[in-house]
């Protein structure tokens, strides 16, 4: 069976600047899965046009339209790069010019120049899971996500929340917390 060898990793996106190229539908739904799962993400959009979504979008989040081509100058400062244009040289140029300058790229639809994907997200308060297919299968992914935000309990926060209190109760060593914790929080997943 083959593997998903992805690291997952949970970006703090208002400390860091993103670039995404594009202004078309893609674009938009890129920019709608960012600002749905980081709020306070800070974004540059470049293109000549742009849905009128995405102008409404970006009224209500921390994000910069700028009607211009794509030019290599709009990588200065950008740590994360998102390219959705519908011309396949433009994107391929994009990617080329993050991989210069080591930037995180994802070329939209096109898994062998993504140094990384937007999987399917599924956040319920301090709660949040990530779904990735190895960029095989975004439509699984959403299906995933749906699954899981069908499962997870509204009230899980509630006990993010007071198994967070809990651990500033108990005593001990590193070891020991862990331990306690550990053993607080089986009856999560024991089946009766």
């Amino acid at each position: 069976m083959e593997r998903n060898n992805l690291y997952p990793i949970f970006l703090k996106t208002k400390n860091l600047n993103v670039l995404i190229v594009g202004g078309g539908f893609v674009a938009e739904e890129k920019l709608t899965f960012l600002l749905k799962s980081s709020p306070d993400a800070k974004v540059l959009m470049v293109s000549p046009l742009f849905r009128e979504g995405t102008i409404e979008l970006a009224k209500k989040g921390c994000v910069t339209l700028v009607e211009d081509v794509y030019q290599k100058k709009y990588l200065q400062g950008r740590h994360i790069v998102v390219a959705t244009t519908d011309i396949p040289e433009v994107n391929v140029q994009v990617w080329k010019d993050c991989r210069a300058e080591a930037k995180l790229v994802n070329v939209a639809d096109n898994p062998p120049y993504c140094d990384f994907y937007m999987g399917g997200i599924v956040t319920k308060g301090n709660v949040k899971v990530a779904i990735s297919t190895n960029g095989k299968s975004p439509t699984t992914a959403k299906r995933l996500r749906q699954f899981f935000e069908d499962v997870i309990p509204e009230n899980v926060d509630d006990l993010v929340k007071n198994l967070n209190e809990f651990r500033k109760t108990i005593k001990g060593d590193f070891e020991q917390k862990v331990e306690t914790l550990n053993e607080f929080t089986k009856g999560l997943i024991e089946k009766k």
